[in-house]
């Protein structure tokens, strides 16, 4: 019988050394488990947390992109037409 291999926990140190930034440790925890075991597994360990996290991390990001920024920008521009 084929013996299956344990993937290997890699540290990326080119991106360390290039775009350090802080990440929460729940994420930290939350990467460690998706490289061990996939995304199932760490949907299966932490639930529906982790999709709520994302939704919410997006839906602010693109609030801000989309919403926020163009509408400063227009509302001091307008001005100038």
């Amino acid at each position: 019988m084929a013996k299956i291999r344990k993937p290997e926990i890699r540290k990326n140190k080119t991106r360390e050394k290039l775009m350090p930034f802080h990440q929460p440790k729940f994420i930290n925890g939350w990467l460690d488990i998706y490289r061990t075991g996939g995304f199932t597994k760490l949907i299966r360990e932490k639930g529906w947390a982790v999709l709520i996290t994302f939704f919410l991390f997006y839906l602010i990001r693109d609030s801000i992109l989309y919403i926020f920024i163009p509408f400063l920008v227009y509302s001091n521009f307008s001005t100038c037409f």
